[in-house]
């Protein structure tokens, strides 16, 4: 059974996290979700994991997702997320090696801890996958439609954001989730989208609170972190986008498989932004052969005996 615990890091909001898996396990997966969701989105993965009784995985909701607490305003930052990462990995995942699982926002997550924390980063990350995010803010995002149309959307959108995030930490939308549920499928998904999928979507959609929704969407708009990719060490590496993401279109994927060194770039046709739901095997797939090849290098590098002072001389 998973365990659920809370994290209070040091701005002092509290966040909920789910582990399970054997403690002593050789690979941990830390599981981060997108903007607006939390954990629950990737119980499909969890399950697989848990099942295969060999790693340990943690998932946790995002401040001011979920169940974890509000967050200010001032924090509701990309920068701000990656420090609740490494407070997350450092409690919750202190030693041995991780992969690091990251969708939409949770993505972009990943790039602020390897920006902030290179080091630790290069010493800790042996396994990365990218669903459905990107490193360049909204570049390449047109919502699917024509540019005229797509330039309106993203100005009423970032409106809208600003006057969300002056809300509050309240969720009043939950009333509204039926009427806003057409607007969620055809922005989210692609072409096939099954009902528990959808529910579960809503029911993140309505956990995270207005100052959040529209708290995140700045930052998130101008992050850029191609250039932190390309400077990451080499580990397996995978980043997966569905050919009708409205959000994070294949472009986003195909410069993130560019910037990192080895990694796998998959377009999965008729899918979109949630790729865990829609294409719930596939990802499974990657995420466990990027674990294997982890554990693989794991017990090599284990094998291997440290250099002698005069190989280090040399």
């Amino acid at each position: 059974m998973p365990e659920r615990a809370s994290l209070t890091v040091s701005d002092g909001v509290r966040l909920r996290v789910e582990t399970s898996g054997p403690s002593d396990a050789p690979i941990t997966v830390v599981l981060l979700h997108g903007w607006c969701l939390d954990r629950h989105i990737w119980r499909h993965q969890i399950a697989a994991l848990r099942d295969s009784g060999t790693v340990r995985i943690v998932a946790y909701d995002a401040r001011g997702h979920g169940g974890s607490g509000a967050t200010r305003l001032s924090a509701a930052t990309l920068s701000r997320l990656g420090e609740d990462l490494a407070a997350v990995l450092r409690r919750h995942a202190p030693r041995g090696p991780v992969v690091l699982v990251g969708h939409s926002m949770g993505g972009m997550t990943i790039m602020e801890y390897a920006a902030a924390h290179p080091d630790e980063f290069a010493d800790r990350v042996r396994g990365l996958l990218f669903v459905s995010t990107t490193a360049e803010g909204v570049t390449h995002t047109r919502y699917g439609l024509p540019d005229p149309l797509a330039m309106l959307m993203r100005i009423g959108e970032t409106v809208g954001a600003g006057v969300l995030a002056r809300c509050g930490a309240w969720r009043p939308h939950r009333a509204a989730l039926p009427v806003l549920r057409p607007a969620v499928r055809w922005l989210l998904f692609g072409d096939d989208c099954d009902g528990p999928s959808l529910d579960a979507t809503m029911r993140a959609v309505g956990r995270a609170t207005l100052r959040s929704i529209g708290g995140f969407r700045p930052s998130i708009g101008a992050q850029h972190r191609l250039a932190t990719l390309t400077s990451l060490p080499p580990v397996p590496a995978a980043a997966l986008v569905g050919d009708r993401d409205r959000l994070t279109p294949p472009p986003c994927a195909e410069s993130i498989a560019e910037a990192l060194a080895g990694a796998e770039l998959t377009v999965c046709p008729g899918a979109g932004h949630m790729l865990m739901l829609e294409r719930g095997d596939e990802v499974t797939a990657t995420l466990s052969a990027i674990v294997a090849r982890a554990a693989a290098a794991h017990r090599r590098d284990r094998r291997t005996p440290p250099p002698t002072g005069l190989e280090r001389a040399a």
